[in-house]
């Protein structure tokens, strides 16, 4: 017999997990390290139950036997068939298992199942939109470093093409390109060192700079107005008519408002749940079904 749920957030940079029972009153939550799927099908397993221990630590609960509860997971990664299914039959021994990407999940959670759009700004991107007649539609999330435009991951790797550029003497040192210098290694050799072992993670962790000069330096400007330009292009690929709310999520949600063009900015509505909430309600749906 199910006696709990699980609703998993899981991304290139954290994971967090939501318990809740089945009757979806939620009790605890738990956050570990990341579980994105391209960081591997262990891996992924392994922080989720990292997160898993952690909230019914929090709930001060004995852990259930892992037939005991169903698990409904919003990974990044997904779009991967082959990673979703290796991920799928790594299960555990959870009773029921619903994955989908942390992009569905999203947008299950910011508009209470109801029809809307997300575009997510973490790690990486993804916009989806659940339409009026149930289809959920994905834009972006195409991955690191081809894609995932606005994300963090895609601001660190501008910011640190700059640093080549004024090492290399194409472009004049200043007090932007010296912060982020300093976080890889600060001389060519140990940027070099930094480059060859930068992981999605890495670079996203680089966008707190490019955010921290963004009113001081043009370069960094630049980087958050494309952002924004971007962010708007997704939603209007997701909804042309305008009709749908459209809600950011996200760690960079909030920073990077202020660049987001005013087109955009009448759209945005404020989003009603997480990824976590959307992930429960996965699974919700799932056993209902």
């Amino acid at each position: 017999m199910i006696e709990f749920l699980l609703g998993v957030d899981g991304g290139g940079s954290g994971t967090r997990v939501r318990l809740a029972r089945t009757d979806g009153i939620e009790l605890a939550e738990g956050v570990s390290g990341p579980s994105g799927l391209m960081h591997g099908i262990v891996n992924a397993w392994k922080a989720v139950e990292e997160a898993a221990a952690m909230a019914y630590r929090a709930a001060d609960l004995a852990p259930p036997e892992r037939s005991h509860v169903a698990i409904g997971l919003g990974l990044a990664g997904v779009h991967n068939k082959q990673w979703a299914a290796e991920f799928v039959a790594a299960n555990p021994g959870y009773a029921r298992v619903a994955l989908e990407s942390d992009g569905h999940t999203t947008v299950l959670g910011a508009h209470r199942g109801q029809p809307g759009a997300i575009i997510a700004l973490g790690t990486g991107s993804v916009g989806e939109i659940k339409r009026l007649d149930g289809v959920h539609v994905e834009v972006g999330g195409w991955g690191f470093p081809a894609g995932d435009e606005a994300s963090g991951a895609w601001m660190g790797l501008r910011a640190i093409n700059h640093v080549q550029q004024v090492l290399d003497g194409r472009k004049p040192a200043d007090a932007f390109s010296h912060d982020v210098a300093q976080a890889c290694g600060g001389e060519r050799t140990a940027i070099q060192n930094w480059l060859a072992r930068a992981t999605q993670t890495n670079y996203a962790q680089l966008a707190r700079l490019v955010l921290q000069h963004g009113e001081s330096n043009e370069v960094a400007r630049a980087i958050l107005l494309e952002a924004g330009r971007q962010v708007e292009l997704m939603g209007n690929a997701l909804d042309g008519t305008g009709t749908l709310p459209i809600a950011l999520c996200g760690g960079l949600a909030a920073p990077l408002r202020p660049y987001l063009p005013v087109s955009m900015l009448r759209r945005i509505v404020n989003p009603q749940g997480d990824s976590a909430a959307g992930a429960l309600r996965l699974i919700q749906q799932q056993l209902k079904g």
